[in-house]
Formats: structure tokens, C-alpha cells, sequence
């Protein structure tokens, strides 16, 4: 029993809380409501462009172009927050991980108390099961061990004596103790995890390329459009016809239908992978899904079984012993006291008879001997067998083996290589020893545990899943390289690592890691596989410092020290078991923790990239092409080469086709390495296809106005047709870098929505709807003629794509 006195009074008890508050983790409540939340679906660069665009169209009185535009970001925005509002508030799960009792001493007595009214100064009462509520020390310790693995990644119970420190968030295993209260609430290490989880999210490669992307938009609106609107005032052109033919064009070669795009393909994407177990809480991940080369693990359950194994059992020498494996199964049979991970393990290696065997006493594990002994009584013979610590019971033994060798000084260093040997290949070491007593009698005390026989080591190890050795082998075909970031030692994780074939380039260890400027970290960490001996924040620098060297990070972790790693991943990955706080934290939930389902996750993200891509190079090069195409027309047309109410209706037809673009075939050759946002390339692409389509729309201009002699409502029907058909056709050509049709097919939907929009606009000419917007049909000569330049311009974009990837090819 405690003194009287142990713990806190009352009236000190209350003071404290008074002074420290109660014991929560500080963590705000969400700080969106769901209003907010919906809104901030809006705040995308691209978005915030198309709703000016639309607030001057309606401005001007085009409210038709405007509802346009309005509708598809609507759109976009509801189906991005449906799909991921309930999933992203990542903290608020933390205030009710822990709604628990403690006992407390209070006022001398024993108390039970609420987690939230523990208080510093208060002294708690430690068993198997209880959580450890607060950050504190030890002040008692019976045998007692603590399972810190969600903390640290450490798959094997850590003994804790008087004064080592324990941290809320772990629980105990084994043994029993008390601990004195230092920190509590915000102060406390897992409140420092829950605040940076409350924080902003991190920038990731999808948002980086978002942004990029939209400002490059943003330029090319700006330039031209400006231009074409002086090249219209210069030639007195109505001023206000201009303006609105200048926004016509801004709205036509803005990708509005991109949000859509991006969010219907992500949609799809989050459907399929969802029959693969594989749950999407964040939809723009599988994006960085996608872009990802480099999947940053923790070790335990994800590379290993997370269960501890009993695996060598040898003797003084190194030899598989029967004798050693079957004394320490009649040791962990008989231990009653502290059963813990490694006995389970003994038994459940291999079922050994012990009917021969009668139990008369116990000898408890504590930390000072570090071993734990059972008394058994056998045959008439009286016997002590031990388990403990190598060190101490390979130096304090007086005899080896079944004959009672002398241990001599030689053999003890030969016992002592046997057991660094087994050390060295990353397992957890057990010595085992007997001693025979010459009578029985009523208590039995560390003093029998003298002169004791060294028979040999057990060896314990979290194996390797066997099943992901394969895994590792498919991503890397994915240019996807596998880094290891946990808790646990360097050398137990280049055992694993080695029995699962991973190619290791290089380990580095917390202590080392600790000692490197963030630069050097960055050039470091590309060449290194094993991050081992690493606290939360460590992990978290790992990945921020793999980012700024240019890659795409994902991490796949479970515990409490994960959620700072899977905040600051571009891709964020827990598992349906992980704590709450991982899981609240992750973008992707796995419903089995196997690195097997993230491979349908890379192929899917790499699907979803390839198709919104197609969409942005078809429409900008077009587009581009278009706007070029306006300028030079301009120069020497005494009207609009189309009116604004024309370009618009373009527009929305070309859109119309490419809502079915989600489904379209990818080539295998897009999902085999990773996809990244590349505003260069993009350029590039603009650059190189836009001014094909401007040389064919000249040409159409020369065939309408020279061979023609069409007047204004004809040249705009026929480029109006010319435009549309190239626009909404040219996604067979531009959809693969594989010769069209031939090698690469596109999907039947893609095929039935384009031609059925190009089919609509010629119907639409011919209609009495075409005079409201002010076209005339064209004679069926002109058709052909539209045609015959349609089909040409398909054959140069299919050269010209052949010399584009070559040359593209060259330069990577």
C-alpha cells in the first residue's frame, strides 16, 4: 500500500485545474462549417477566373454565356464537396479518442477520475491495459512495459523503470506502476501532433500544378485578348462589338469545362478504386496518386506481420537446439505474472508437452535482473528455468549445456558472438538457463536464480509479410522507389528489408539525420532507402525535404507518429485499423494495410491524369490556334470572322463532346511511370500544335472568301463548322502518342459524343434555330470542301505529333 500522503489533495487537485485546465487535446472544433466548406471549393485560381469571366459576360448582358460558365463551376464544386466534405476534418475525431477513466490518488485514497480532470502533480495508477493519460515519469515499476508503437514505430514493448518518461497516447503491457502527472492538455507531445494536424494543409503536387497551369492560362488570356481588342479599335471596328468579341474569345479558350473534367475522371477513378478496398477521402489525391515516385512506409504491419515470431532458437554456439526451444517453452507455460509478446510467441511456435512438469513458484520479472524464472518440479528433481537479458545472464552463468561444462573465460566470449551475431541480423534475444536445486522448500528468491546452467538464445523478430515481397517488385516497375521511415532500429529494418529484396541504397539513422542542414538532407535522402531510429518530426522533414528535391511523395503509416507524415505527404495513406488520428489525418483509407492495393491506386491516378491532360492539350492547342487564327483575321476581314453569341455556342458544343472523355482508353504506356504536371511540356504542346490549326483555319479562310466569295453570315457558318469539327475531332489524334485508331483506340463513348456534336452543328446550320444565330446553310460543295480541309488538318497533326514525341523522347 501507498503512504497516506501519496498524490495530491483535493484543494490541490482543484487548484492545479484551475491553473492547467482540463486535460484535452487542443485541438479546435472544424474550422469550416459546411457552408464554408463548399465555398472553399471555389477558391482554385482557375475557378476564381472563370467566375470573373462570367461576372462580366452577365455584366454586358450575355447571360447565357454566363449561366454557362456558372453551371459547369457549380457543378464541379458540388460534387468536390460531397465527395470529400465528411473526410477532411482531420483533428476533430482526437477529442473523443480518449474518453476514458484513470485512478488517481487523492487524498491518500485511490481514486477514479476522468481523463479531462487529471491534472500535473497528480500520481496514477498503472496495469496492464490502461492508457497512459498525460506525459509523465515513472515513480513505481513492477515489471512494467509500454507499447509505444503508435509513438514510435517500435513493434516490442518498452520496459520503463523509475523516472523514464512516458507520453499520452501510449498504454501499458505488461507489469504495474505509477507514474507522477508532469504535462497535460496542450502541453503534452500528443497535443503538439493535433495542433500541426489542425494546421493549413500543405501545398501538394496537384495544387502546385492547378496553380501553374492557371496562371499560365491567365497570360495567354491577357496578351491576346488584349490584342485582339486593339487590332479592332485600331481598325474602328464598334467598340463595344470588339469588347464583346474579345471576352467571347477569353471565354472560348478558357477551359471551363476543366473543373468537370478533373472532378467527374477523379470521381470515376474513387468508384473503381473503391472496389479494390481502397477508400478516397480527398478526391485530388488520386491526382498525386498518380504523380507519386516515391512511397515513403513505416515497418511494422505494412512490411511485416506486426505480430512477433519466434524465429532461431540455437545454443551457446549457434546450433538449432530442441533442448533450448523446449525449456523456454515450459518457462513461458508456466510464467504467470508478466505473460507478454515474446512468451505468446514461444507457444504459439510449437506445442510442447509439459504434463511431466508440476509448478512450485515464480520468481517476477523485474528490471534490475532483468529476467523472470519459474520453480518446477519434475521426475522428483527440483528446477529453476530463466529467461532474461543475454549480457547479464551469459556473464553472471557458471555452467553451459546439459553436462554442466565449466564456463570458461573462452566460452563466454564465443556465447557472447553468438548472441551479438543474432543481435546484429535485427532480432530481439532472449538467454535461456536452468539450475537444479537440491531440495524443495516453501519460497524460492533471486538467490536461487545463482550458478545458473546456460543452455542457449531464443531470437524474436516481426516477420516480413511474404506476400509483399512480389508487391515491391510491381512498383518498382511503376517507377514508384519504396523508402522505409520508422521508429524502430536501423538493423532489425535492414533484416526486413534484405528478406523482402528491397534494393537498399543507403541507411540513415535520427541521430545523423539530426545533424544535417535541410539542404544537405535534400541531396542526402535521394540516395538513401532506410530512415531508421526517427521521432514524428523527423519523419515529417524527410518528406518535406523529398518534396523540395522535386518528387511526389506518398507515406503509408497507422499510428499516432504518422499523422504529421501523412499531413505533408502529397498523398496521404492510412489503413482501416490505423488510430483515429492517422486515419482522420490520410487522404486514402486502405481496408487492408497491403501495399498491393496501392498499386490500383498508381495505375487509376496515372488514368486520371492521362485523360484531364488530353483535355488541356486538345482544348488550349486549339484554342490557341483559334485566337491566332481571330488576330490575323482581323487584320484583313471587314467583319467579325465569328460573332461573339458564335464562339460561345462553339464552345459549349466542344465541351459537350468531351464530358464522355472520363471513360477513354489510356495506353499502357501512360500508367508504366509516373505523371506530373509539367507547364513546360504544356507550352511546349501549345506551341507546336496551336499554329497547325491557325494554318488550317487560314486556309479556310482563303477557301471561303477567294473560292467562295462567301459574305459574312457564310464565312462564319463555314469557320464556325471548320472550327468545331477540328476542335471536337482532333481528340483521336491528340488522345495517344501511338499512331491513331491503329495502335491505340479511343473508347466508344469518345467516339459516339464527338460525332454526334459534329453531327448536331451541321444539323443546326440547316435548322430554322441556325438564323437566331445568325448562320446560313452552306451548299454541299462547301461541305465537302470544309471536309477535305478537316481530314487535312487531321493528317498534319498525326506528322506532327510522330516528330513532337520523337524530338520529346530525345530530350528526356
Amino acid at each position: 500500500m501507498p503512504p497516506i500522503n501519496v498524490g495530491l489533495t483535493s484543494g490541490q487537485a482543484r487548484d492545479s485545474f484551475k491553473q492547467n485546465g482540463p486535460n484535452q487535446t487542443v485541438v479546435a472544433s472544424p474550422k469550416l462549417t459546411a457552408f464554408e466548406e463548399f465555398f472553399s471549393k471555389f477558391k482554385s485560381p482557375l475557378i476564381i477566373l472563370l467566375l470573373i469571366i462570367a461576372a462580366i459576360s452577365f455584366g454586358l448582358g450575355q447571360k447565357i454565356d454566363a449561366t454557362i460558365i456558372i453551371i459547369m463551376v457549380g457543378l464541379s464544386g458540388t460534387l468536390d464537396f460531397f465527395n470529400s466534405y465528411k473526410s477532411e476534418q482531420a483533428a476533430a475525431a482526437l477529442q473523443h479518442r480518449v474518453k476514458v477513466t484513470v485512478q488517481a490518488w487523492r487524498d491518500g485514497q485511490l481514486e477514479r477520475i476522468t481523463l479531462e480532470a487529471v491534472v500535473p502533480g497528480d500520481i496514477i495508477e498503472l496495469i496492464p491495459g490502461n492508457i497512459i493519460p498525460a506525459d509523465g515519469k515513472i515513480t513505481s515499476s513492477n515489471g512494467l512495459s509500454v507499447d509505444e508503437s503508435s509513438l514510435t514505430g517500435e513493434a516490442f514493448p518498452q520496459p520503463k523503470t523509475i523516472d523514464s518518461p512516458v507520453s499520452m497516447g501510449s498504454s501499458v503491457v505488461t507489469g504495474e506502476g505509477r507514474m507522477l502527472v508532469i504535462a497535460t492538455g496542450g502541453r503534452t507531445h500528443f497535443s503538439k501532433i493535433t495542433r500541426e494536424l489542425s494546421a493549413k494543409d500543405s501545398q501538394t503536387d496537384f495544387d502546385r500544378g492547378i496553380q501553374n497551369f492557371s496562371h499560365l492560362i491567365l497570360k495567354i488570356i491577357f496578351v491576346f485578348v488584349l490584342l485582339i481588342f486593339l487590332l479592332n479599335t485600331i481598325l474602328q471596328r464598334d467598340l463595344l462589338e470588339s469588347f464583346f468579341f474579345a471576352i467571347a474569345l477569353a471565354v472560348g479558350l478558357t477551359p471551363e469545362l476543366l473543373p468537370v473534367i478533373i472532378t467527374v475522371t477523379l470521381a470515376r477513378g474513387a468508384l473503381a478504386m473503391s472496389k479494390h478496398g481502397v477508400i478516397i477521402k480527398k478526391l485530388s489525391s488520386i491526382q498525386n496518386f498518380g504523380s507519386m515516385d516515391v512511397l515513403c512506409t513505416d515497418k511494422t504491419g505494412t512490411l511485416t506481420e506486426n505480430k512477433i515470431a519466434l524465429v532461431s532458437y540455437v545454443d551457446g554456439y549457434g546450433k538449432v537446439s530442441d533442448d533450448v526451444l523446449a525449456l523456454a517453452y515450459v518457462g513461458s507455460y508456466f510464467e504467470t505474472g508478466l505473460k507478454n509478446p515474446l512468451d505468446d510467441a514461444v507457444l504459439a511456435f510449437r506445442h510442447i508437452s509439459v504434463v511431466s512438469y508440476t509448478k512450485l513458484d515464480e520468481i517476477a520479472f523485474d528490471y534490475e535482473r532483468r529476467r523472470s524464472s519459474v520453480v518446477l518440479k519434475k521426475s522428483g528433481r527440483i528446477e529453476v528455468i530463466s529467461k532474461g537479458a543475454p549480457e547479464d545472464m551469459v556473464s553472471q552463468a557458471q555452467s553451459y549445456g546439459a553436462k554442466n561444462e565449466k564456463l570458461t573465460a573462452k566460452m563466454r566470449t564465443e556465447f557472447q558472438k553468438t548472441y551479438q551475431k543474432l543481435s546484429d541480423q535485427g532480432y530481439r534475444v532472449l538467454a535461456v538457463a536452468k539450475k537444479n536445486l537440491a531440495k524443495e522448500k516453501k519460497d524460492y528468491t533471486v538467490e536461487d536464480e545463482s550458478d545458473l546452467t546456460l543452455i542457449g538464445f531464443i531470437a524474436f523478430l516481426d516477420p516480413p509479410k511474404q506476400t509483399v515481397k512480389q508487391t515491391l517488385r510491381d512498383i518498382e516497375k511503376y517507377g514508384v522507389e519504396i523508402k522505409v521511415l520508422t521508429g524502430d532500429n536501423e538493423l532489425v529494418s535492414q533484416r526486413i528489408a534484405s528478406q523482402l529484396e528491397l534494393p537498399i541504397k543507403g541507411v540513415l539513422v535520427g541521430s545523423q539525420l539530426a545533424k544535417l542542414s535541410d539542404a544537405a538532407l535534400r541531396e542526402r535522402s535521394q540516395n538513401i532507402t532506410i530512415f531508421a531510429r526517427l521521432d514524428p518530426d523527423q519523419k515529417r522533414r524527410v518528406i518535406m525535404q523529398l518534396q523540395a528535391a522535386g518528387n511526389v511523395v506518398g507515406y503509408l503509416g497507422d499510428g499516432i507518429n504518422d499523422a504529421q507524415s501523412l499531413k505533408a505527404a502529397d498523398v496521404g495513406i492510412s489503413v482501416n485499423n490505423a488510430v483515429d488520428v492517422a486515419k482522420e489525418s490520410a487522404d486514402i483509407i486502405l481496408l487492408e494495410k497491403s501495399l498491393k492495393q496501392l498499386i490500383n491506386g498508381v495505375i487509376e491516378g496515372r488514368k486520371t491524369f492521362t485523360n484531364t491532360m488530353k483535355y488541356i492539350m486538345m482544348s488550349l492547342s486549339s484554342n490557341f490556334g483559334n485566337i491566332f487564327s481571330m488576330a490575323g483575321a482581323s487584320l484583313f476581314l471587314p467583319f467579325l470572322p465569328m460573332l461573339p453569341l458564335q464562339i460561345l455556342l462553339n464552345n459549349l458544343l466542344y465541351d459537350t463532346s468531351q464530358f464522355t472523355l472520363p471513360l477513354d482508353n489510356v495506353d499502357i504506356e501512360d500508367i508504366q511511370k509516373p505523371r506530373k504536371w509539367d507547364i513546360n511540356f504544356i507550352k511546349r504542346f501549345i506551341f507546336s500544335f496551336g499554329p497547325i490549326s491557325s494554318i488550317f483555319d487560314f486556309l479556310t479562310f482563303g477557301l471561303l472568301l477567294y473560292v467562295f466569295h462567301l459574305g459574312e453570315s457564310g464565312f462564319q457558318t463555314g469557320w464556325f463548322l471548320e472550327s468545331l469539327a477540328t476542335q471536337a475531332l482532333v481528340v483521336y489524334f491528340i488522345r495517344s502518342r501511338k499512331l491513331s485508331f491503329r495502335s491505340s483506340r479511343p473508347a466508344l463513348p469518345i467516339v459516339a459524343s464527338t460525332l454526334l456534336v459534329v453531327a448536331a452543328s451541321v444539323l443546326l446550320v440547316f435548322s430554322p434555330l441556325g438564323l437566331l444565330f445568325k448562320f446560313t446553310a452552306p451548299s454541299l460543295i462547301q461541305l465537302l470542301a470544309i471536309g477535305a480541309i478537316v481530314l487535312a488538318y487531321f493528317g498534319a497533326i498525326e506528322l506532327a505529333k510522330s516528330i513532337f514525341f520523337r524530338r520529346a523522347n530525345l530530350a528526356n
